[in-house]
């Protein structure tokens, strides 16, 4: 039997399709998906049930738009729910993002997160390097302070239990998002992948800390935390988008505390701006922890940023405060610790 065209049977059109849709249609005639939808969208992701140029076209509209903080939500939703790892076997103090990798300084910030798990703070950091060239990962940089790497779920609970600090690979927890990062360098682009990987809060952490580099992305990090029922949660402009507090700029920190909004202005620690090192070498972690070279910004740096950190967790009741319990945690450091070199 022949088919006349009108008789033909339509193709049918695969379900992720509407989502491509509703963000493509035009100036007129897109829009933002609802958290719903969001959440729609990203658990196919999750679920292999996209098709490749789907996905390019999808993270592509993102980016053109740029997240919404319902559609960060929803996707921050899905992607947790794909793994589904937390539980009772270990309490996580501070949820701690590093994706950004850094590019005009050293990661300072680590040794702020390692001066608070010397403090019985337990932070774990997750992350993923490689995708942008020329920039210094967390991943690669725990080797110079003799410090190794998670290499599984099980692995970090340990190192959470007898150092009270662990990071972990985003490729050894979710590695489809680990996966979608490194399309990278072949879009040409970051993608919502990038915004939403710091929300992951794996351990379900009561307390959450992100830094992000482009302001505009501080306020929506504050709303989608506030939407997934976040408990404390901090967002900054950090260094190199890291969560790293400049101390030669003023800090605005936005957070979420059970439901409720704020903003907080943290003055630059000095007057002056100091000039970007020509060499990063990681080697200088270990020197600065050591005691054995000083440096005023890295040590600004290192204490600013573990007291944005002691002020979000409740442990001192104002900026002056946490700024003088994080230089008493950083006086009284062990600095004997640091001296090994794992990996590297």
């Amino acid at each position: 039997m022949t088919f006349t065209h009108h008789e033909q049977t339509p193709y049918p059109e695969h379900p992720f399709a509407e989502f491509v849709r509703i963000l493509g249609k035009g100036k007129k005639g897109s829009r933002p998906l609802t958290q719903e939808e969001a959440y729609r969208a990203m658990s196919m992701i999750m679920a292999d049930q996209v098709q490749p140029i789907q996905l390019g076209a999808f993270l592509v509209l993102m980016r053109v738009k740029e997240e919404s903080p319902e559609e960060l939500a929803g996707f921050a939703q899905a992607a947790r729910e794909s793994f589904n790892i937390a539980d009772n076997t270990v309490k996580v103090d501070l949820d701690w993002s590093s994706y950004a990798g850094k590019r005009r300084h050293l990661p300072w910030f680590l040794l702020s997160a390692l001066l608070l798990a010397e403090n019985d703070i337990t932070v774990f950091m997750h992350g993923a390097s490689g995708h942008t060239a020329g920039r210094l990962y967390t991943e690669n940089m725990l080797g110079y302070l003799g410090l190794k790497c998670a290499s599984s779920i099980s692995d970090a609970k340990q190192q959470l239990e007898q150092q009270h600090f662990s990071y972990l690979s985003l490729e050894h927890f979710c590695p489809k998002l680990h996966e979608i990062i490194e399309l990278r360098p072949i879009l040409g682009l970051r993608s919502p992948v990038h915004t939403l990987v710091r929300l992951l809060n794996p351990f379900n952490a009561e307390y959450s800390i992100q830094g992000i580099f482009h302001p505009g992305y501080r306020p929506v990090h504050q709303q989608a935390a506030a939407l997934l029922d976040q408990p404390h949660m901090a967002v900054l402009k950090g260094e190199g988008g890291e969560t790293e507090r400049n101390p030669d700029m003023e800090c605005l920190v936005q957070s979420v505390h059970n439901g409720e909004l704020s903003d907080e202005n943290w003055p630059a620690l000095f007057t002056h701006r100091h000039v970007k090192p020509e060499l990063l070498e990681p080697e200088q972690l270990a020197l600065i922890w050591q005691g054995k070279v000083e440096d005023e910004f890295a040590q600004a740096s290192i204490i600013g940023t573990a007291a944005v950190a002691l002020k979000l967790l409740g442990k001192a009741d104002t900026q002056e405060q946490a700024q003088q319990l994080a230089t008493d945690y950083w006086l009284g450091r062990d600095k004997k610790k640091y001296s090994g070199v794992a990996g590297v």
